[in-house]
């Protein structure tokens, strides 16, 4: 596959680098001409750099790993070479105290959507700091970490399920476009009781076959 990825980050390394190792061809994208160089050069393998709008047209798969206020601006700039192709948005809108900055309107993702609008928009990877995604793979307790994915074009959202199994995570359906504000509410939660807190996140849901309440015993004998 073909992935074009805008931004120089740490989200950009972190994901291009096991995509790289999976065998994919990626090309890195920056404003700033050398940082896309060298961290092309720092993942190697397939890794080549090139401006925003060269690996916006390079990729079947398009990684918008920038900060949420310039990632609606980027793929209006670019929407013409988006045209038709997946755009990943992993970016979380948080302001000032975690708070949610589109709350009460459209999601980072729909806002990318709507920037682009001839592109298939899917949320992923939002979940996680930058560092849970370099492990090489991230598994916990034996299982490998959940990825919900949120789109509303099948062929979009099979390329991009492909892309998390590559991180050596499990995808799971996170249901329609729509749903993406919730994966960005829940981002803020959870990184408010992470930092804020120091609260264990994994222990707030119980297990699946808990979930809708205990099984009642069978009674007799």
């Amino acid at each position: 596959m073909r992935i074009g990825v805008l931004g120089t980050g740490n989200m950009a390394d972190a994901l291009a680098t096991h995509w790289v190792r999976a065998g994919h061809e990626v090309t890195i994208g920056g404003r700033d001409a050398e940082k896309a160089k060298r961290l092309a050069m720092r993942i190697g393998g397939s890794a080549k750099p090139a401006g925003l709008r060269g690996a916006a047209e390079f990729g079947q798969v398009v990684l918008v790993a920038l900060p949420f206020d310039a990632g609606a601006a980027v793929a209006r700039e670019l929407r013409a070479a988006l045209d038709c192709k997946v755009l990943l948005d992993c970016s979380n809108p948080l302001g000032p105290g975690f708070r949610l900055l589109t709350e009460g309107g459209a999601s980072a993702a729909q806002q990318l959507a709507a920037a682009a609008p001839g592109a298939h928009v899917v949320k992923a990877f939002n979940l996680c700091h930058e560092d849970v995604w370099r492990m090489r793979p991230p598994v916990f307790d034996g299982r490998p970490l959940a990825v919900p994915v949120c789109g509303d074009d099948d062929a979009s959202l099979a390329r991009v399920r492909e892309l998390v199994r590559d991180t050596g995570c499990m995808p799971i359906v996170g249901g329609g476009l729509e749903r993406a504000g919730l994966l960005e509410a829940a981002a803020a939660l959870f990184i408010a009781l992470w930092v804020e807190e120091g609260a264990d996140v994994q222990a707030i849901a119980p297990p699946l076959a808990y979930a809708a309440g205990p099984t009642p015993s069978p009674k007799g004998g």
